[in-house]
């Protein structure tokens, strides 16, 4: 079971509900690893220095922002939690509005509103007063360090929360030229609504979601099962060897000395002393390639 992003509560007025924030949409991409075509080796992506070439730690990483082209502004960690809105677990409601009334471009991502047993009753007290009244709540929202806006929304037994943009998240239609009703070419004929709207409408149906799905995904996954009865599509861990997690750091010495051991040399010795220094050229090298 998926975990809460955070326990708090939907407050408005003088009234708090308890909640989990729950996600609402799960990802089903089928996800892609690079490889070396060489050794089937995983492809890192790293730090990398741009005039060093070096791998940077993750304690010597600050974050900049570029005011102009090649101009950045160091900020430090300090800077950051001065803008940072404050730590909030809370849904707060600042007006109800109709349902209908944000446009769809406004959408982003929703969630489940999840109450423990206790909160029940309030639960179920907003979510079918607002089905009533046809509401949502707008709302504002602290999820990890940034500020949403939202929307608290009924949906059969559920509250979501469905967080929207900001109007300068999105672009201006203006930005852009499109047709318009005016006369001339780009004006249709009433013979041409009327038979545009009659096939609009021999067309029409109702949303089932059901009947649609990721007809890409499948096809891939039947790709991916054929390939894996091929003999060598397969890459496996050697013998007594882990597999590598994605977000294990590979020891980049560590993996030359058990290859130097595995060929006969010894680390302590010149070949092991010509191997550290082979080590240094290869990550040298490495991170100065693009």
């Amino acid at each position: 079971m998926a975990r809460a992003l955070w326990s708090g509560s939907i407050s408005f007025g003088l009234l708090n509900i308890p909640v989990q924030l729950m996600p609402a949409e799960q990802r089903t991409e089928l996800r892609f690893h690079l490889m070396d075509t060489r050794n089937k080796a995983r492809v890192r992506y790293e730090r990398i220095n741009a005039e060093t070439g070096e791998e940077v730690p993750w304690k010597d990483i600050v974050k900049a922002f570029e005011y102009q082209k090649g101009s950045y502004v160091v900020l430090d960690s300090s800077d950051l939690k001065a803008a940072a809105p404050e730590s909030s677990e809370s849904v707060d409601i600042e007006c109800f509005i109709p349902a209908d009334a944000v446009p769809i471009e406004y959408f982003e991502r929703p969630y489940y509103l999840v109450p423990p047993r206790k909160a029940a009753k309030s639960y179920v007290l907003l979510r079918e007063t607002l089905a009533a009244l046809g509401k949502v709540g707008l709302a504002r929202v602290v999820i990890r360090t940034r500020e949403y806006l939202a929307l608290v929304v009924p949906r059969e037994a559920a509250l979501m929360l469905v967080l929207i943009r900001y109007p300068q998240e999105l672009v201006p239609a203006g930005r852009y030229s499109f047709p318009t009703r005016a006369s001339g070419a780009q004006r249709a004929g009433r013979r041409e609504l009327r038979m545009a709207r009659q096939l609009v409408e021999s067309m029409s149906g109702t949303w089932q979601p059901a009947h649609y799905k990721d007809e890409f995904r499948t096809r891939l996954s039947k790709v991916i099962a054929a390939r894996m009865r091929h003999k060598g599509a397969r890459v496996e861990p050697p013998p007594g060897v882990p597999a590598q997690t994605s977000d294990k750091v590979v020891d980049l010495m560590a993996v030359l000395k058990r290859s130097l051991e595995r060929q006969g040399h010894k680390p302590g010795g010149r070949s092991g002393a010509r191997s550290g220094a082979h080590a240094q050229e290869l990550r040298s090298g490495s991170g100065s390639r693009k």
